[in-house]
């Protein structure tokens, strides 16, 4: 049997010093604890820093987007060139892959991708996974590395996703980690505070997003912190942060990859008639469609949402942005087929 796939993100915060720069000594820790788990787990280590290992390159930097571009690009071989070095004393190679949403929103740009991934396992070769920030289109861009390493934990059929964060996993009112979430409701939802880090994109809003759609296709989600001894393997045996349980999932690969392509430039809103028929697997007609945002292809994935603004699905649309916002009232248009809807 081959060994189940693990993802493991870090957050600029995490890894990062007050100024931004990396902070080396916690870099050797999670290199040391990442190389006694591979002899398990086939590993993605989706990491954040580039930027902030490049900024100081930037004269007068005040970080715009071409600012952020250009202190990426430099800061990308600088954090490589640390993870080569701590690896390679554990015997693991390491392999840049600057990823663009094309890749998955593309099934067979996806495929082989997930070939190279096959090849660098069997090579014992680890994938450090960040985004092409340099070439990256502002519209297409992810929203944040939290995205990305959840696209790839539900392309790749990770059994865990770990998200590492500063403050050490999910926090109640009192600023205590949740050891176990169920299921994530409006109570747990409640928790959330609308912030995020200085150093990052995103925030604990983002990965509970993030964790909902994981755990909804069978992905264990953990989210802890780095500063314990023996943090990661504490934490898959539910020691160390929060356990997201994931539900049952028969999803199958295309359904998965569907999934995988899921946080895009377009969302549909729809009425509580059409919620209920894409739940018991019908498809989407136009005239259950309430709202259309952004200005998606045909053949694009795109997010599906209730009356109350909750993402239930993705589809594979038949229509294009501008001729579905222009049939929106019309019956027996079919938007997009059963077979191309994926409902969590």
């Amino acid at each position: 049997m081959q060994k189940p796939v693990l993802v493991i993100k870090l957050g600029s915060a995490t890894i990062s010093k007050a100024d931004g720069s990396v902070n080396i000594t916690i870099i050797k820790r999670i290199t040391d604890e990442i190389a006694a788990l591979s002899a398990n787990w086939r590993i993605v280590l989706v990491s954040s820093g580039a930027v902030g290992s490049g900024k100081a390159s930037i004269q007068n930097y005040k970080g715009s987007i071409t600012e952020r571009k250009a202190a990426a690009a430099v800061g990308n071989p600088i954090l490589i060139q640390l993870y080569h070095a701590c690896f390679s004393k554990h015997g693991i190679s390491v392999a840049q892959a600057l990823c663009e949403r094309h890749h998955f929103s593309n099934r067979r740009q996806f495929l082989q991708l997930k070939e190279t991934f096959a090849m660098f396992w069997n090579n014992n070769i680890l994938p450090v996974v960040n985004e092409n920030d340099l070439v990256s289109n502002i519209e297409l861009q992810f929203s944040d590395n939290d995205e990305l390493a959840t696209l790839i934990a539900v392309g790749f059929d990770a059994a865990t996703l770990i998200v590492c964060t500063s403050v050490g996993g999910f926090l109640d009112n009192e600023r205590k980690i949740i050891p176990v979430i169920e299921k994530i409701d409006k109570s747990i939802q409640g928790y959330v505070q609308h912030d995020k880090s200085s150093l990052g994109l995103g925030g604990m809003l983002s990965k509970l997003t993030f964790t909902r759609l994981a755990t909804s296709l069978g992905i264990k989600v953990i989210i802890c912190g780095v500063t314990k001894p023996n943090f990661f393997a504490l934490a898959l045996e539910g020691l160390n942060g929060t356990t997201f349980i994931p539900q049952k999932s028969n999803f199958k690969a295309r359904q998965k990859w569907l999934a995988s392509g899921s946080i895009t430039l377009g969302n549909i809103l729809l009425d509580t008639g059409a919620a209920k028929a894409l739940a018991n697997r019908k498809s989407l007609l136009t005239v259950g469609i309430k709202q259309i945002e952004g200005n998606f292809m045909a053949g694009e994935v795109v997010q599906l949402m209730n009356d109350v603004q909750e993402i239930i699905g993705v589809a594979k649309v038949k229509l294009n942005a501008k001729d579905m916002r222009a049939q929106i009232a019309q019956k027996n248009i079919i938007a997009a087929h059963a077979d191309d809807i994926v409902i969590f």
